[in-house]
C-alpha cells in the first residue's frame, strides 16, 4: 500500500518548477507514494485576530495535511529565502489548537534555475520546521537541491537528467525505509 503523501507546493506560480518536480515524483513513484499536491495560494495572511476562526481555505489546508501519512515540502527560493506564501502556510499550521505537522514524517525537495538549487531556502525551512508547534520528523541526510532545473526537465514535465533521477530514486527509497522504520517503532 502506497504512503499517502501531501506535497506542500511552496510556489504560487502556475508554471512552478517545484510543482513539476512533484508531478514527476507523483508519476514515477506511484507504486510507493500516493502524492497529492496541496497549494498555499489561497490562504489568508495569518493573524492572531482570526486564528480561532480561520477561513474555509485555511481549514481545508490544515485538514489536507492532517489527513496524510507524510508530508513532502517542495520549496522554491526567492531572494535567498522561502517564499512568503509558504511561511504564511507554516504559520497557520503552527497555530489554532490542532498542529497537524507534529511528529509527521516528511522530506524536502527544491528546484530552481540557479546553480545551487534551493540551498538557502531549505536551510531556513529546516530551522522554521524545528519549531515545536510544527516539528515534523524529517528524513535526515537526504537534501534534494535541484539546480539548473530548466536544463533538466522537458516540456512534458519529465526530468531528463539521469543523475537527478537516480538521486531522486535513492531519496525516495530512503524515505520509504525511514517511514516504515518510524511507523513500526510507533506501533511497538
Amino acid at each position: 500500500m502506497a504512503i499517502q503523501v501531501k506535497a506542500i507546493i511552496g510556489s504560487t506560480s502556475t508554471n512552478s518548477f517545484n510543482l513539476k518536480v512533484v508531478e514527476f515524483m507523483k508519476n514515477r513513484y506511484a507504486d510507493q507514494l500516493e502524492i497529492t499536491p496541496v497549494f498555499v495560494n489561497d490562504l489568508e495572511l495569518y493573524s492572531v485576530d482570526i486564528e480561532n476562526n480561520p477561513s474555509k481555505n485555511v481549514q481545508y489546508f490544515k485538514e489536507e495535511i492532517k489527513d496524510s501519512d507524510a508530508v513532502l515540502f517542495a520549496v522554491p527560493e526567492y531572494n535567498y529565502s522561502i517564499p512568503g506564501a509558504l511561511k504564511n502556510a507554516l504559520d497557520w499550521l503552527s497555530r489554532g489548537g490542532d498542529l497537524p505537522l507534529q511528529g509527521k514524517p516528511g522530506f524536502i525537495v527544491g528546484a530552481s534555475m540557479g546553480v545551487l538549487g534551493t540551498v538557502r531556502a531549505q536551510i531556513q525551512l529546516r530551522e522554521i520546521l524545528s519549531n515545536p508547534s510544527l516539528a515534523p520528523v524529517l528524513l535526515p541526510n537526504n537534501e534534494v537541491y535541484i539546480g539548473s532545473i530548466h536544463e533538466k526537465i522537458n516540456e512534458a514535465g519529465e526530468i531528463t537528467d539521469e543523475g537527478t533521477v537516480a538521486f531522486l530514486d535513492q531519496v525516495v527509497q530512503n524515505f520509504v525505509e525511514f517511514y516504515n522504520k518510524n511507523n513500526a517503532a510507533a506501533h511497538v
